[in-house]
């Protein structure tokens, strides 16, 4: 991540601007200390976008509708070797 400081991204605005497009994120210090980061629109889409939770990613699997043998024994004990 390239680091800007306060006063040299306020000058070079438009570059750090298509520098986040382009590099990724830029980040702004004041004094020496980091105190924020410039990113893209996509990037913050991203990075709030909401995750699915588990049921909305099943039903957006492309295995949706596949016939599965999901049938089991009916018996309640199984034989094993040990």
């Amino acid at each position: 991540m390239t680091t800007w400081q306060l006063q040299e991204a306020k000058g070079k605005f438009s570059e750090v601007v298509k520098r986040a497009l382009s590099d990724g994120p830029q980040g702004i210090t004041v004094r020496g200390e980091s105190v924020a980061v410039l990113i893209s629109r996509a990037e913050y889409a991203r990075l709030t976008h909401p995750k699915p939770g588990f049921v909305e990613f099943m039903r957006q699997s492309p295995l949706l509708g596949l016939d599965l043998d999901t049938e089991r024994p009916s018996d309640p004990t199984r034989e094993m070797e040990l």
